[in-house]
């Protein structure tokens, strides 16, 4: 089965036979001006854990965020995925695993907090394991940001990577593509189309990495993409999420 989104080619609903990673803010819920004041809508909770359940338990989010901000949003779902961009890995929920050296993040967020700290409409979010510098709510400093990013960050310990009005640092060689190909070598994941929804620069790694590996790729939004198909917006996601459960759901029952 197929739906047309408006935006690209028509996208393909879920097979039962699918493993299902999921971007979270951008993808699943709007942005907001901070990460702390973003809300979900009340029926994802619901929707995910059903769709786990069709799924067999392969449904991951694969986020910027800790895993336990993403749980604190959904709960009392608890899903498998991976946070901090790969830097947290989570294959089952209730086990977690983290790369990184919080020492050097502490010593980036210091410096990022003298030069920043006196503005504040720059959110500096120390992560533990990686740290982000949001400047949503003061776009004119936007490239000051980014080269402070670079220049404080040690090449050798750190990845830089842009978002979503907001630069980053993560722990070097971790990214949503590494992520995804280790949950992929596992259960419940392992030997399913593998499928990536996202809508940041961020989730590209994820994308091409399904793809790769024989799925898809579905880019949110504008913007260049190696994503085979494209959904326009938060709500078309959800649309689709629930199109695919009720796909599922009547083949179970069929």
């Amino acid at each position: 089965m197929i739906m047309e989104t408006g935006l690209d080619a028509a996208v393909p609903l879920l097979p039962r036979h699918a493993a299902l990673y999921l971007d979270f803010d951008g993808t699943l819920t709007e942005f907001a001006l901070t990460p702390e004041q973003v809300v979900i809508d009340q029926s994802l909770p619901a929707l995910l854990a059903s769709l786990a359940a069709v799924l067999d338990g392969a449904l991951a989010i694969l986020t910027g965020r800790q895993l336990a901000s993403v749980d604190a949003l959904v709960a009392p779902v608890t899903l498998a995925g991976a946070g901090l961009h790969g830097a947290e890995l989570r294959p089952t929920p209730g086990i977690a695993m983290f790369r990184g050296e919080p020492a050097a993040v502490a010593a980036l967020v210091r410096r990022l907090r003298a030069r920043f700290g006196d503005d504040p409409r720059l959110l500096i979010e120390d992560k533990e394991f990686a740290v982000a510098l949001h400047f949503r709510r003061a776009p004119h400093r936007a490239a000051e940001c980014r080269e402070a990013m670079r220049e404080y960050a040690p090449a050798r310990l750190f990845d830089v990577i842009g978002g979503s009005e907001v630069i980053e640092a993560r722990p070097r060689g971790a990214d949503k593509g590494v992520a995804l190909r280790t949950l992929a070598n596992r259960q419940p994941f392992a030997g399913r189309l593998q499928v990536y929804v996202g809508d940041d620069q961020t989730d590209e790694d994820g994308i091409i990495a399904a793809q790769e590996l024989g799925g898809f790729g579905i880019k949110i939004g504008r913007g260049a993409s190696a994503a085979r198909y494209r959904l326009p917006d938060v709500p078309a996601v959800h649309r689709w999420l629930r199109a695919s459960l009720a796909s599922l759901a009547g083949e179970r029952s069929g």
